[in-house]
């Protein structure tokens, strides 16, 4: 499975299409961005994929994480947003409520 690598550039449906369809196939996706940009992108592509999903019964969350990328013999760190399977489907409108303490 290809990583799926987001500039600050990147149009949000494109990059939404191609993480559904990676889903689909392989039932998890990984993305990759570096910048503040790009990572912005990133995760509305993924809000807008969870939507496509949703339509075929697939739900979706995501877990973010550091990688480090060389980038031209120089080391970057890109955040790496992999796309796992919700189980069992919840919506953020069946969450439960919790009430903020204030100490």
């Amino acid at each position: 499975m290809d990583v799926i690598k987001v500039a600050g550039a990147s149009r949000t449906s494109a990059v939404a299409g191609a993480i559904a369809g990676v889903f689909r196939e392989h039932h998890r996706a990984e993305i990759q961005a570096i910048g503040a940009g790009a990572v912005n992108q990133a995760i509305k592509a993924i809000v807008l994929a969870k939507g496509y999903l949703e339509a075929d019964g697939l739900n979706i969350a995501f877990v973010p994480s550091f990688s480090d990328v060389d980038i031209d013999g120089k080391i970057r760190t890109a955040i790496k947003l992999s796309v796992v399977s919700l189980h069992p489907p919840l919506s953020i409108r069946d969450a439960p409520v919790t009430e903020a303490i204030a100490a």
